[in-house]
């Protein structure tokens, strides 16, 4: 029997009476408790024929007239005002003076749609440098309707085919003080990106009206949930859409740091929404997902370039209850020969939870972490931003004119202030969090430079006393415990509480709060777990409603400093909470997580998803957080983990130690993987160099490759270091295989080699392939031909690996006599923080090409950037895969200079392939022509 649902009578009827298709509807009652009479009284429509198949359908929906009507204004802008019709805005006088304007950054294209009703209309002050972007595309901005009483629309369009990437003629443009709405067709159902929040795909799923929510909070990930759109601790309103088959992509980034969020529709269409600021919309044009990236970079940032030792294997839990279960933990992992590089502590070691402080259980941690350092490990401390109101490090930044975040004026500061001396007659909001007694926050958006001096003088006195390498920040959404509650955990210590009633509650209880407050139910609030929205930061030139998504954006930026300060080293941060460009000062973990395999599979995904947002340095907490894992789950997440820039195993207190070391198997698991890793470090440092340089991904996903090949569009359970790395973890319980694809490319000529336990060196077949994974083998990892590699021989420590030789992995993709393959390894001293002055780097640099022809091959070799005076290892080893002839070990030279090869150490594999070239101090690095190319020939013989 045909069954026809609403939806399909929608889609067959179109609009009649009214009506809107209800594949393209936007939600004109976008909070809980719509039904018809409420909804009416909007203005909007009703549809009562609900359809059970269709359950996220919008039964009350915006009338197609709403919007502006548009008219020139000064040249180049537009001038928007409220075109009458029967919608009513719930949420505040709809402003009667938009402007519209457009610019050009390069090839990005700025789009600004700025609200002349309010005064000083609030602009998120995080100082993007907005370098214009480069782009073999070109996009337009197209407004429609201009002087006509039709609702006003834009398009943004492709200029060599027309292709409309944005078409706001849906409409639905609603604009007012707390209330901004923009609507859009989307050329596709390939989007990807926004975030933070746990996304069950890579791609977003337009089957259904999705609302995501973009607003910090402490909200640990559940993974195991069948759809949880609840927003996490960072907030990145930016994604990427693949157009169509020809494969071309484009981005867009909204710049607002208020409480937003975003519609996903059937349409395929956009809904955004946000309670303060302005539209402020880039579009960046790829053609390619990675130039996409690479354009948005331009705008906001590129990432910091993390110490080479924080790429090393990293320890931690919450929980030691005393400097002997540190030691414990690391003795156990060194003595399995499992790499170790940098040991954390979590808040275990402060005296009762204080900044700066160290507890009498860890009273020998100085002394330890020398020993550390000895042995050329690292250490990273924990430090939150809520500094306790009664102890020397507050006093120190009250005598020196730090800022914490304020009540305004014209709010009566609560009793508790009256509390603390140094409290008593300050304006400063004070909270709870995990000290003793009550906190205040510091105003990292203070622009007198204070606050940020204290700080860093903080960092440098307790450096002074521990030596640590690295800074954790953590609960700097900012979290508070307690907030509008009857409790804030700590006996005897009031809770925070905010103004949500009465002549004081525009901020804290505005007319529209967003997902971020709806998805937790009845008694959430928009400060529930934080601080009141009426507090004043920036050193009370802003509210906190506009920047509370900012502070652990603005806190990063402070603690990098701080850190350089302290150190006079680069290090590395590693920060919750997130903003666009925050990868220029930090990087990030994925959060609270569970020990299910749910959290093991999406956290392939949040690392790829912050690869797009610009924090490349980024993994999870191996094994899980929360909970107990078994040894099953904890093997597999080593191994996966082993292969995410960020590699660290965390778990919370009361729960049993996992570190590797706890089961034999899992620690050869780890031991292997790990290795593997370290064996391929300068590859992976590299690509953070090109990162940091150019703005490009680390980590990413097969369609950014392959974006024409419409079977990457879904894959995210697969993942590649750069373009050439392809790494298929297992990440199903009791698997002992695992189905990976590997693309053929537009030529049909891509080329995989094995480079794990199974047919090493060997071509994999394109498409789908079942590949084995015992738990006693390395998860499957394979290099692209046409690319080269550079490695080192691994240790147990990146101090003592960086010392080893280094090595060349040839991956020739071509027929046989027309092989190519190319590559580059930056080089420098691991630490040594970038110029203060124009952020430049000191590095080596070295381009890699092979050639082949029927008669011979060559390696060139151009050496194009160096530092004087820096140590670096020669290049003693050389492997080619898919080398389809006899070589002439004798016929080796370099630049015509006879080079004699050790030939008990060097070989070659003729039904594999594979040529291996080990020789002592082979060519000397820094000694190549920095002008023109040493070329590395030989020559060869048909099989």
């Amino acid at each position: 029997m045909l069954r026809l649902t609403c939806l399909t009578l929608g889609f067959l009827l179109g609009a009649i009476n009214g009506q809107v298709n209800p594949s393209t509807r936007i939600d004109c009652y976008p909070q809980p408790g719509s039904n018809q009479q409420t909804c009416q009284s909007r203005g909007c429509i009703w549809d009562s024929n609900f359809d059970s198949s269709n359950p996220t359908v919008p039964l009350c929906y915006l009338p197609t007239d709403t919007g502006y009507t548009g008219a020139n204004g000064a040249p180049g802008t537009y001038i928007l005002t409220k075109k009458a019709g029967s919608f009513v805005n719930p949420y505040g006088a709809d402003s009667g003076h938009v402007i519209v304007s457009s610019q050009s950054i390069g090839k990005t294209l700025n789009v600004r749609f700025v609200d002349q009703s309010f005064a000083n209309r609030y602009e998120p002050p995080i100082g993007i440098p907005k370098n214009p972007s480069l782009s073999n595309e070109v996009l337009q901005f197209n407004p429609n309707s201009v002087g006509t009483q039709d609702p006003f629309y834009f398009t943004v369009t492709r200029s060599n085919n027309g292709r409309n990437l944005w078409d706001t003629s849906i409409g639905g443009l609603v604009f007012s003080d707390k209330f901004i709405q923009i609507a859009t067709h989307l050329p596709s159902k390939n989007v990807y990106g926004f975030g933070e929040a746990i996304h069950p795909s890579i791609r977003h799923d337009f089957s259904r009206y999705t609302t995501w929510a973009m607003f910090a909070r402490d909200e640990a990930p559940d993974s195991a949930a069948d759809l949880d759109t609840k927003n996490l601790y960072g907030v990145h309103p930016f994604y990427i859409c693949v157009e169509s088959e020809d494969g071309k992509a484009h981005g867009v980034f909204i710049l607002n740091s208020n409480a937003q969020e975003v519609t996903t529709g059937m349409g395929p269409h956009l809904i955004y929404r946000t309670i303060g600021g302005m539209l402020d919309l880039y579009f960046f044009p790829g053609p390619t997902p990675e130039e996409v990236v690479n354009q948005y970079l331009a705008l906001i940032g590129t990432p910091m370039l993390p110490a080479y030792w924080s790429l090393g294997f990293q320890l931690c839990r919450w929980g030691y209850q005393s400097l002997q279960d540190i030691q414990a933990a690391v003795n156990r992992t060194q003595a399995a020969g499992i790499p170790l590089d940098v040991v954390f502590s979590d808040i275990d070691y402060m005296n009762h939870d204080e900044d700066f402080t160290t507890g009498s259980a860890f009273a020998g941690l100085s002394q330890y972490v020398d020993q550390l350092h000895d042995q050329g490990l690292h250490v990273t401390l924990i430090f939150d931003p809520a500094i306790e109101v009664d102890y020397d490090t507050f006093q120190r930044g009250l005598a020196q004119g730090a800022r914490f975040i304020e009540w305004p004026a014209s709010y009566p500061v609560p009793s508790t202030n009256s509390l603390y001396p140094m409290t008593a007659n300050t304006k400063i909001m004070l909270g709870a969090v995990w000290p003793d007694r009550h906190t205040a926050f510091p105003d990292f958006l203070d622009e007198t430079g204070a606050t940020d001096q204290w700080w860093a003088g903080e960092f440098s006195t307790y450096h002074s006393k521990i030596k640590f390498d690295g800074i954790w920040i953590d609960m700097n959404e900012p979290s508070n415990f307690g907030t509008n509650q009857a409790s804030s955990g700590h006996e005897g210590i009031a809770p925070l509480a905010c103004p949500l009633t009465g002549s004081n509650n525009a901020l804290d209880s505005p007319p529209f709060q967003t997902q971020a407050v709806y998805l937790f139910g009845n008694g959430n609030y928009l400060s529930t777990k934080t601080l009141c929205m009426l507090g004043k930061t920036g050193g009370g030139s802003y509210d906190f409603y506009d920047t509370k998504n900012l502070y652990g954006w603005s806190e990063a930026r402070a603690t990098q400093k701080a850190l350089n300060t302290a150190t006079g080293k680069r290090g590395v941060v590693i920060s919750r909470s997130t903003f666009p460009s925050a990868g220029r000062y930090t990087g990030h973990w994925l959060g609270d997580n569970t020990a299910r395999w749910e959290d093991l599979r999406t956290s392939v995904i949040g690392a790829m998803e912050f690869n797009f947002f610009g924090i490349p340095y980024v993994g999870s907490d191996i094994c899980g957080f929360i909970g107990i894992p078994t040894m099953e789950l904890c093997l597999r997440w080593q191994q996966m983990g082993a292969f995410h820039p960020f590699s660290r195993n965390h778990n919370i207190a009361g729960t049993p130690p996992q570190d590797p070391a706890v089961w034999p198997l899992v620690a050869a698991a780890a031991k292997k993987a790990l290795l593997f890793r370290y064996h391929y470090l300068p590859y992976l440092y590299s690509l953070h160099y090109d990162a940091t340089l150019y703005g490009h991904t680390v980590l990413r996903p097969l369609f950014f490759e392959f974006p024409s090949d419409s079977a990457t569009l879904t894959l995210d359970k697969q993942f590649l270091w750069g373009s050439a790395f392809l790494i298929t973890p297992v990440l199903t319980e009791g698997a002992e295989s695992v189905d990976g694809y590997f693309p053929s490319g537009a030529n049909n000529d891509e080329v995989w080699y094995s480079i794990y336990d199974f047919n090493y060196a060997q071509a994999t077949p394109p498409g789908p392939n079942q590949l084995p994974a015992p738990v006693t083998s390395m998860i499957p990892v394979h290099v692209r031909g046409g690319y080269i590699l550079p490695r080192q021989a691994p240790a147990t420590t990146t101090t003592a690996a960086k010392t080893n030789p280094f090595e060349l992995l040839v991956a020739i993709k071509g027929a046989r006599g027309a092989g190519t393959a190319q590559g580059q390894l930056y080089w420098d001293d691991g630490e040594a923080s970038p110029s203060a002055v124009d952020g430049t780097y000191n590095y080596y640099k070295w381009n890699f090409a092979y050639s082949e022809t029927p008669m011979g091959a060559q390696l060139t070799l151009q050496r194009v950037n160096t530092v004087n005076g820096m140590s670096v290892p020669t290049l003693d080893i050389i492997e080619l895969f898919g080398y389809k002839f006899s070589p002439s070990f004798q016929s080796f030279a370099l630049d015509g200079n006879p080079l004699t090869l050790n030939m008990s150490s060097s070989f070659y594999n003729g039904p594999l392939n594979q040529v291996y070239i080990k020789t002592t101090n082979l060519i000397d690095l820094t000694k190549l022509n920095s002008g023109t190319p040493s070329v590395l020939s030989w020559r060869h013989n048909l099989m």
